[in-house]
């Protein structure tokens, strides 16, 4: 299967086509969402890839070996509107997106988790006033 073509049904699918260090640095990331996310939201594969929603797009996960990632190795960590987030400790890089901030993780040691969670708070925070301002959209 060429990499164009690939297209996962499953989190069990994506998680046979990663190479270990990636399937393993993709797992914390994503139950460490799961984890402070706390019942809020849902999750879907878009893109090929965990990605998290509530009124809007939230987070997303992306590792290297995913067609469109962007990044050469490691996983990305990125915050749909990023851009909107205080980010008080510039924990996220800003990059070429002008919307989406990110994190590249190259090993789970690596992860600041409370800084991490931190950041996913505040974009549930950020997620939650879209309904309040009635800025709710499908952009998932």
């Amino acid at each position: 299967m060429a990499k164009e073509q690939l297209k996962f049904w499953s989190l069990v699918e994506l998680f046979e086509f990663l190479p270990r260090d990636e399937a393993l640095l993709t797992d914390v990331l994503r139950e460490l969402t799961i984890e402070t996310l706390n019942g809020y939201g849902k999750e879907k594969l878009s893109y090929n890839v965990p990605f998290f929603y509530g009124n809007k797009s939230i987070c997303l996960i992306f590792p290297a070996s995913v067609p469109r990632s962007g990044v050469k190795s490691g996983v990305l960590f990125g915050f749909w509107y990023g851009n909107r987030l205080k980010d008080e400790n510039n924990y996220l890089t800003h990059g070429r997106n002008k919307q989406v901030y990110y994190k590249i993780y190259q090993s789970v040691d690596e992860i600041d988790t409370p800084v991490l969670t931190n950041v996913i708070k505040e974009a549930v925070d950020l997620d939650k006033s879209f309904r309040i301002a009635g800025l709710v959209a499908t952009d998932a």
